[in-house]
C-alpha cells in the first residue's frame, strides 16, 4: 500500500485523470488543498472541471484524505477541514494547505503542505516537511507528486517516473 500525495490540482480534469492512473487498487490518496479551485477557477476553460472531479470522488475506490486550500470553497465539497492529522507507516502526518500560519501538533512526524506549487522534501530536527509540488501548474521545476511507501518518503517527477529526492522515515 502506498500513499500518493498531491496538491494544487485547481480543478484540472487532465491532472485528476493522471492521478487516477497513477493509483493502484490499495493506494491511498492525500490532497493538500486546492483540489477544486471553485473560488478563483478558470471557468469556461475546457480543462476546468471541478464538478466532474467532485462526482468522481463519490465513487472513488481509494481511501482519500483532503484539506481545503485557499482556492477551494468549503460549501462546494462540505465535510472536510483546513488541516488534518492522520497516520501512515506508523508516523503521524499533519496535512494542511500552507496558505496561512498553523499550529503544528507536537506529535506530528511529517508535515505536508501545498500552496507554493514548488516541491520540497527536507528534515528539520526530528520532523520531515514535504510539499509535493503540483502536477497542474508546477513552479521552478517539473510536474511532481509525493509517495510514502515501504518506510520511505519521496518526490517523483511525473514525466520521467524518477525520484527527485527521497529519505527514509
Amino acid at each position: 500500500m502506498k500513499f500518493l500525495i498531491t496538491a494544487d490540482i485547481h480543478g484540472s480534469i487532465n491532472t485528476w485523470l493522471t492521478i487516477q492512473a497513477l493509483m493502484a487498487n490499495q493506494d491511498i490518496l492525500v490532497i493538500a488543498g486546492d483540489l477544486f479551485d471553485t473560488k478563483y477557477g478558470r471557468f469556461g476553460h475546457p480543462d476546468f472541471a471541478p464538478e466532474t472531479i467532485r462526482q468522481d470522488l463519490s465513487a472513488l475506490p481509494h481511501k482519500f484524505y483532503y484539506v481545503y486550500g485557499n482556492c477551494d470553497t468549503p460549501s462546494f465539497f462540505p465535510g472536510y477541514d483546513h488541516s488534518l492529522l492522520l497516520e501512515a507507516s506508523n508516523k503521524n502526518i499533519f496535512l494542511h494547505h500552507g496558505h496561512h500560519p498553523v499550529t503544528i501538533p507536537s506529535n506530528a512526524d511529517i508535515i505536508i503542505q501545498g500552496h507554493t506549487h514548488i516541491c520540497s522534501l527536507e528534515k528539520k530536527d526530528h520532523r520531515i516537511f514535504m510539499n509535493p509540488g503540483s502536477i497542474t501548474r508546477p513552479k521552478k521545476g517539473p510536474a511532481t507528486f509525493g509517495i510514502i511507501e515501504d518506510g520511505c518518503i519521496r518526490i517523483m517527477d511525473l514525466h520521467t517516473g524518477t525520484d527527485l529526492v527521497s529519505m527514509d522515515l
